[in-house]
């Protein structure tokens, strides 16, 4: 299984639409927006490494209040063992009337041979 998968499943079970990259169609009231950050590898002795770590960024965009969106999906994620990396609200759109907020995870993945 890859993190943006299982964070679909996540962001889907707390019935919030979601897309990775960009939202394409006509935006509800409120989503999530996933973007891949980066697939690293831990220090390893031997040079072979046999896990990553992939880390993605979830946007939540809510038209109203977001507070109660962000506690239930952060709870959701913790449930399903990823480790928030950081939250932070990114601010108001004025043009569009989302409020923003940025929540940052990790997980690591045991490479496929």
């Amino acid at each position: 299984m890859s993190l943006l998968s299982e964070l679909k499943t996540v962001i889907e079970a707390v019935g919030l639409p979601v897309e990775t990259g960009v939202f394409s169609d006509e935006p509800p009231e409120e989503y999530v927006v996933v973007t891949p950050l980066a697939d690293t590898y831990e220090l390893h002795a031997d040079n072979l490494p046999e896990y990553e770590i992939q880390e993605a960024r979830l946007s939540l965009f809510s038209r109203g209040n977001y507070l109660k969106r962000k506690k239930q999906l952060s709870k959701a994620l913790l449930a399903a063992d990823f480790s928030i990396t950081d939250r932070r609200y990114i601010g108001h759109e004025d043009d569009t009337g989302y409020h923003h907020y940025a929540i940052d995870v990790a997980k690591l993945y045991r490479l496929e041979e």
